[in-house]
């Protein structure tokens, strides 16, 4: 008998949840037990994904809380948004632990969740027990936790840049821009005209501006870490690649810093976080040297002119952004080394 930890995976029809299979089959002390999809049960997952022939045998699951508490130990939400507000409750109190990488449990606010998302807010007891598991920040909560709220995308590569800055009281608060691009596959696997090949191919869009449903998580982060309320500026666009985040952050400066005294500052912050990677000075990341890997890439540029610092901040949306956390984070909450079936995923290149 195995003594591996088990684990269910819903939604795994989705970009997340087939990326959680892939890394979960590298992970060392993990099992997958179930893959479970309420649109799809009955069917071979290799029908979905032809990618998955021979690797992943059997059917979809259904949605069915008591077959969890006998066949699994954890499970990961990979679901749309509204779906886990009813579902992660439930699991809950069935003694499973769950990690969500919907958005339903990331915001403290019933009402600021209504209102960006435009669905029900789960029960507020529940999402009082969400951790939110930006696992550079947070991690000390979430060792030993039973539920976890998995960060957004765009939140994770902007927030990893900035807090840094922000909890060392370097950043003017009231001067955050935030300018960030995302390839096709952060929308899922759903049709819509924007994402067809003849529209998002030799185009680049802005979308959802000052409406994106992530703006008031970054708000709510880095309040938190200012010890006050934050606003901030966020726009998001949309680029003609499958995969990736490349997050641009403009912020003046509190004082008197060089670029140099900012990169170390970073360095420290961020000193044995393995998937943070702070780049030398005159050198800025871009998407496809994170691609296929958890790590994030932060490069600077100090405007002495305009006394503005420039923060480019990159990551893999389907992985540092969504399934790598989550075991990241499921690692840390297990009380294992928080690269353990990560690290070796070096980045695809070219």
């Amino acid at each position: 008998m195995s003594n591996k930890l088990r684990a269910a995976i819903i939604g795994a029809t989705g970009y997340g949840g087939v990326e959680l299979i892939r890394l979960l089959l590298a992970h060392p002390n993990v099992e997958i037990s179930q893959v479970i999809s309420s649109s799809s049960a009955g069917t071979p997952i290799a029908d979905g994904y032809p990618h998955l022939n021979e690797i992943m045998v059997g059917t979809l699951d259904g949605i069915d809380v008591e077959q969890m508490k006998q066949k699994s130990d954890v499970v990961f939400l990979a679901t749309p948004h509204g779906v886990a507000a009813a579902l992660a409750p439930k699991l809950v109190d069935a003694g499973l632990k769950v990690i969500d990488i919907s958005g339903d449990f990331r915001l403290k606010s019933g009402e600021v969740y209504e209102k960006w998302y435009k669905h029900k807010p789960a029960d507020p007891a529940y999402v009082e027990k969400a951790v939110y598991g930006l696992s550079e920040v947070f991690g000390e909560e979430v060792r030993g936790a039973e539920f976890i709220s998995n960060p957004g995308c765009f939140p994770t590569a902007t927030l990893l840049g900035l807090i840094p800055l922000v909890n060392k009281g370097w950043a003017d608060l009231s001067s955050i821009i935030i300018d960030a691009k995302t390839g096709v596959s952060g929308a899922g696997r759903g049709l819509s005209l924007t994402h067809h090949y003849s529209e998002i191919n030799e185009n680049f869009l802005a979308y959802k501006v000052n409406k994106h449903q992530h703006t008031p998580e970054i708000e709510q982060a880095l309040g938190r870490i200012a010890g006050e309320d934050v606003v901030v500026t966020f726009t998001t666009h949309l680029a003609p690649m499958t995969r990736g985040i490349l997050s641009t952050i403009y912020v003046k400066l509190n004082g008197t810093h060089t670029e140099d005294e900012v990169i170390e500052m970073y360095r420290q912050y961020y000193e044995g976080r393995r998937f943070v990677r702070i780049r030398a000075q005159g050198k800025w990341p871009a998407t496809k040297e994170v691609w296929g890997s958890n790590y994030c890439d932060i490069g600077f540029s100090l405007d002495e002119r305009t006394g503005r610092l420039t923060i480019v901040s990159v990551i893999d949306n389907v992985v540092k952004g969504a399934a790598g956390q989550a075991i990241q984070n499921l690692n840390l909450m297990m009380g294992w080394e928080e690269t353990t079936g990560l690290a070796i995923f070096t980045p695809v290149y070219p």
